[in-house]
């Protein structure tokens, strides 16, 4: 399928890994001239290399979890048809545990960093009457995880910015939607995983469907998801034959929300 986004130009965050460099790596198929940020130089060139053999990349050594870094990102690329929210952390704590710092800790690289770009994209989409902004929440933003309240939080949060930034578009071509991936597959679930079930040195395989059985039971894939999946959902969704598609939270989890929202 032509998703028509040949010559369009995407910002995608958070996109050394995981999801954020699978969405690069699709969109950059699909003849879409991305760039992508991270902290680490060494990871940034790495995964700039990979998105290279598939197509245009501009790699920026930013963090927009700082108003610093999101000054440079936007300096660097000071417009873009598609931005892509995708940075984020998580860990599992107990409630009465998360202090004050871990609170705004993860509010602000969760949810700031993508209100400050698009607070700059934003304005600018409209002005064309053209434009796709996507935040990466998660199906934690619906159903809050008992182990880590805190980023929960932040995931619902974004699900308030997309909708609220989606009213504004009405009769535009610019759509904002929130993507809600489930457990996707990467090297910090693998350990997170471990970190959370009973028996931490059983084979990768049994901790992962113990997992499931333990803390997402109402998983109808019982199994994690691979980004790769996450970002053909993120590509038609930024395409112009997304267009129809706004105001929207897409669930790309694997059936653990069970009720329509």
């Amino acid at each position: 399928m032509d998703l028509q986004l040949t010559g369009k130009t995407a910002l995608v965050t958070g996109s050394t890994a995981g999801i954020g460099l699978a969405i690069a790596e699709r969109l950059a198929q699909e003849g879409v001239a991305v760039t992508i940020t991270g902290r680490s130089q060494a990871k940034l060139d790495e995964a700039a290399a990979r998105i290279a053999k598939l197509g245009t990349v501009n790699p920026v050594l930013a963090d927009p979890a700082t108003a610093e870094g999101a000054a440079t990102l936007i300096a660097a690329v000071p417009d873009t048809d598609i931005l892509v929210n995708n940075l984020g952390i998580y860990e599992a704590k107990p409630f009465t545990e998360i202090s004050d710092e871990d609170w705004h800790h993860l509010f602000e690289v969760n949810v700031v960093s993508g209100a400050r770009l698009a607070r700059h994209y934003f304005p600018r989409m409209l002005a064309r009457d053209w434009g796709r902004v996507l935040f990466i929440a998660s199906e934690s933003g619906l159903v809050i995880p008992s182990e880590m309240i805190h980023y929960g939080m932040t995931k619902t949060a974004q699900l308030a910015i997309s909708r609220g930034l989606a009213e504004q578009t009405r009769g535009t071509g610019v759509t904002v939607n929130a993507v809600l991936p489930g457990p996707t597959r990467s090297e910090g679930i693998v350990e997170f995983i471990r970190s959370v079930v009973d028996n931490r040195d059983a084979p990768e395989a049994e901790r992962e469907a113990a997992f499931f059985a333990k803390l997402r039971p109402l998983s109808l894939i019982r199994r994690l998801i691979e980004a790769e999946e996450i970002a053909a959902q993120v590509a038609l969704l930024a395409s112009p034959l997304g267009a129809i598609t706004n105001g929207a939270a897409i669930r790309v989890e694997g059936g653990i929300v069970p009720t329509i929202a």
